[in-house]
């Protein structure tokens, strides 16, 4: 429990600086977004906790293969939400299920 504070903070701080880069330019904040601290974080931690290296090897392979669907589906269901609320919990629902089944269906791969 004592390593959990300083891992929400750090990916607090992490969204949050993007958030507020965006305010002057949504290009600057998008290059920041776009940096993938999170797996890097991710990773780091795992490794730090004495996780395998092939571990991390397959949670960055699986990062790896998960972008480019969000990259394309993402925009569309934003532009879609239109800034209301039921929007967003659509948006959010659909991307929730979406890794939900990709996690279920790599667990279902035999090793």
């Amino acid at each position: 429990m004592s390593q959990l504070l300083p891992k929400v903070l750090v990916c607090a701080l992490t969204v949050a600086g993007a958030v507020e880069m965006e305010r002057p330019s949504s290009a600057l904040g998008g290059s920041f977004a776009s940096l993938p601290l999170a797996p890097i974080f991710a990773m780091i931690w795992r490794w730090h906790d004495g996780t395998a290296p092939a571990q991390i090897a397959d949670f960055a392979t699986s990062i790896l293969w998960l972008v480019p669907p969000l990259l394309l589906v993402f925009p569309p269901l934003l532009r879609a939400a239109s800034g209301s609320a039921a929007g967003a919990g659509t948006c959010a629902r659909r991307i929730a299920s979406h890794g939900m089944r990709r996690s279920l269906l790599h667990r279902a791969e035999p090793r």
